[in-house]
């Protein structure tokens, strides 16, 4: 084994490797969590990477919960791609969305095993359907613009892909990086599955451009922040005199930073009839799925509220 420097904890400890960890609400959700599940033992440590870091950083991280046996495992943000891009040979077992998708946001143990998880479509899945009633797509003929094109917005993609009735799926798919590296992953990721969604890869870093492309969409499209910007890198993909598509959905996946997409969209809310949602639903599903993986638990309906009633005290 490559020294990595390991730190035998001396509490069970949960990780959460991101950016800015220090300021994220479950900080303060973690503990109640802990207590409603019945494990207050378990700790949360944050572990805070820059944005495409240095491989050998990714590495000792997941070397960490790998090694260390009071190290249980831990959830993933921004680096998810990769993260497992640079520790892919440290896995014993990645799940298959792991596998199709190339990323990981759960990390967790099981029978002496380190095991990856995409728990993402899951996530974006349950929060899309939070969001819109079945059939939306069919009854609205409205497309997805998605600005981003990283883990959130593969996941989102998948599950759209994969829901079985018609009218859940939009006719298109928008996806917009300012690098090509992303879409190419997403287009790789599509060409997987034999889906009648019809997806647009368009390289853009230009907000004026993701402006036009955002005008051009039917009434009732829901456009996506899933860049990140907002909360990891400052701005917004779009310019304060982007047009929201009438009566749609404007979607930030984030729920915390300076927000500038969501305050955008709020400024339209009234008169583009726009429905206007943060990431507060996404970022509830995407930690609940994998404390829930790490702990080996099961989710209920009663659980899931108890856990979002205990969340909701301290946002």
């Amino acid at each position: 084994m490559t020294d990595y420097n390991i730190v035998k904890k001396d509490r069970p400890t949960f990780y959460f490797i991101g950016v800015t960890t220090g300021k994220s609400s479950i900080n303060k959700v973690f503990p109640l969590w802990m207590d409603v599940l019945g494990f207050p033992e378990v700790v949360l440590e944050g572990i805070d990477h820059a944005i495409h870091d240095d491989p050998e950083s990714y590495r000792r991280s997941v070397a960490q919960i790998k090694y260390d046996e009071n190290s249980l495992g831990g959830l993933v943000t921004t680096h998810k791609i990769d993260l497992l891009n640079a520790a892919r040979d440290m896995f014993d077992y990645l799940d298959p969305y792991a596998q199709a998708t190339g990323e990981v946001s759960g990390i967790s143990k099981r029978d002496g095993r380190l095991e990856g998880y995409a728990k993402d479509p899951l996530s974006a899945g349950a929060s899309l359907d939070a969001i819109i009633e079945p059939g939306y797509f069919g009854r609205t003929g409205g497309h997805v613009l998605s600005l981003g094109a990283g883990g959130s917005a593969v996941a989102t993609l998948l599950h759209l892909i994969n829901k079985t009735d018609k009218a859940d799926r939009p006719e298109k798919f928008i996806a917009v990086n300012r690098s090509s590296g992303r879409l190419d992953h997403m287009r790789s990721m599509v060409e997987k599955y034999n889906t009648d969604i019809e997806v647009d890869y368009i390289q853009s870093s230009d907000p004026k451009q993701n402006d036009e492309i955002m005008a051009s969409l039917p009434e009732q499209s829901i456009v996506i922040n899933a860049t990140g910007m907002g909360k990891d890198t400052p701005g917004s993909p779009i310019t304060d005199e982007g047009i929201f598509p009438l009566n749609g959905i404007a979607w930030e996946f984030n729920y915390r930073g300076e927000l500038d997409f969501l305050h955008q969209a709020l400024r339209q809310k009234d008169s583009r009839n726009l429905q206007v949602e943060d990431g507060w639903v996404y970022f509830i599903h995407g930690w609940t799925q994998v404390v829930f993986e790490v702990l080996n638990l099961t989710m209920t309906p009663e659980l899931f509220k108890k856990l979002d009633e205990a969340a909701s005290t301290v946002r």
